[in-house]
């Protein structure tokens, strides 16, 4: 019996490929084990965005190296991808392919098993695409429609590690979404890198794939997990308020409140247009979640710019924020720009943007308290409880019934338990 064990750090977009991968692992033969478990193969989808995503990758390649002696240690993706050179100095890791090679791991390996011993290196741009979705949640599937950036915002290594953005054709796509649908999950994610670009060199469109997506039965939900502000059209909004499926659930980067740190990151839009970008969701769809990305510490947040920041944050109506203190990479316009924050005042500015975000989220929780809203109920169990979100993405928790399982009922939401921000309540 040949065992693989994947661990995956970073995005959603890293989590659809490794499950991708895993699944065609498994269709060969093998049998997937967890990280900590002694496999044959061990493979570590890594991450670049910040340099504790890095550290992250290399702790993890350290543990797969000492696992097992014997295993053939395979490291993908991002940090392979830029940082390959760095990598190959790591004793015992066998394989490294970047994003442009990774799809091909189950080739590299078939390599080292009739006793190849070079392993493989993919300095190369990506450009190749393949649409991927992850498959351990029978629930919740994460579907990669879209990959890499044409953007280079100053402070970003992914459009290095990624290539250029490319997608495949709506109707390969909605293909592969009906075979989604006919392995019963429930819910899609849209995922990718600058997911609003979808269908760019096909002369398609985002909008164009939503709107097919939409028709297919079987799919009772879907979320767009990030999309970037200046293409989250007016007709993107009036279409998902209106759809049969999409969800009233946006994650939508703001990654500085200020114009001046948007100007220097070089951002496509200013605080202006982000906030009427709100408004205009919140006027279609009162009640959507609404999450964003903010940096914390760029280059220029001097204190005075960062109560503008605060300021700007604390008059939208955001549901709460992904914060992540900035962190310099390798080859961007960042580290060639003046007016570096030291690293303590990142981080304290980083602590009360997390402080801002929890409470936000449980005042938008609260604005629901006592509505009914449609929950789609998991399958992991707690303590007697099972677990399940809302359209609008609040997360509630009933007694566990394995009958729910997969399915969608309305819940009144009553109880609100702020330590493990979650609802209890009942169905109607």
């Amino acid at each position: 019996m040949k065992r693989i064990a994947i661990h995956t750090l970073g995005c959603k977009l890293n989590y659809a490929e490794s499950s991708d991968l895993q699944r065609k692992f498994v269709e060969r033969g093998w049998t997937a084990v967890d990280f900590d478990s002694t496999a044959d193969l061990y493979v570590i989808n890594t991450c670049t965005v910040t340099a504790i995503a890095e550290k992250k990758c290399r702790n993890a390649i350290r543990q797969a190296v000492s696992a097992n002696a014997n295993a053939i240690v395979a490291v993908i993706g991002c940090f392979a991808q830029n940082a390959a050179n760095e990598i190959t100095k790591i004793d015992g890791v066998d394989i490294i392919l970047g994003n442009d090679r990774k799809h091909e791991l189950y080739k590299y390996v078939e390599l080292m098993m009739a006793g190849d011993k070079t392993p493989g290196h993919s300095p190369e741009e990506p450009k190749a695409f393949e649409l991927s979705y992850s498959h351990a949640d029978r629930t919740r599937t994460f579907f990669k429609v879209q990959d890499g950036c044409d953007y280079f915002c100053t402070y970003c290594a992914i459009p290095f590690a990624r290539g250029r953005s490319r997608s495949a054709t709506i109707n390969d796509t909605v293909a592969m979404a009906k075979e989604i649908a006919a392995s019963g999950a429930k819910e899609v994610v849209l995922t990718g890198v600058n997911t609003g670009t979808f269908g760019k060199q096909h002369g398609e469109s985002f909008l164009g794939l939503i709107k097919e997506l939409d028709k297919i039965d079987g799919i009772e939900r879907y979320r767009i997990s990030s999309i970037e502000p200046n293409l989250l059209t007016d007709e993107i909004l009036e279409f998902v308020a209106k759809s049969r499926h999409f969800l009233p659930h946006f994650h939508i980067p703001l990654q500085a409140g200020s114009d001046k740190v948007l100007s220097m990151m070089h951002r496509r839009y200013n605080t202006a247009f982000y906030a009427s970008l709100l408004a205009k969701i919140k006027t279609l769809m009162p009640d959507a979640c609404i999450a964003a990305d903010i940096m914390a510490g760029f280059n220029g947040e001097t204190d005075e710019e960062f109560d503008k920041v605060l300021e700007f944050i604390e008059s939208l109506p955001i549901s709460y924020l992904h914060v992540f203190t900035f962190s310099e990479r390798p080859n961007t316009a960042a580290l060639r720009m003046e007016g570096r924050i030291d690293i303590h005042h990142r981080r304290e500015h980083s602590r009360i943007l997390q402080t801002v975000s929890d409470r936000k989220k449980q005042e938008f929780y609260m604005q629901n308290q006592g509505t009914v809203r449609p929950v789609l109920w998991e399958s992991d169990v707690k303590d007697g409880m099972m677990y399940g979100f809302t359209d609008n993405y609040i997360r509630v928790r009933r007694p566990h019934n394995p009958s729910l399982v997969n399915t969608i009922t309305d819940f009144t939401l009553t109880t609100f338990i702020p330590d493990d921000e979650v609802f209890e309540g009942n169905e109607n």
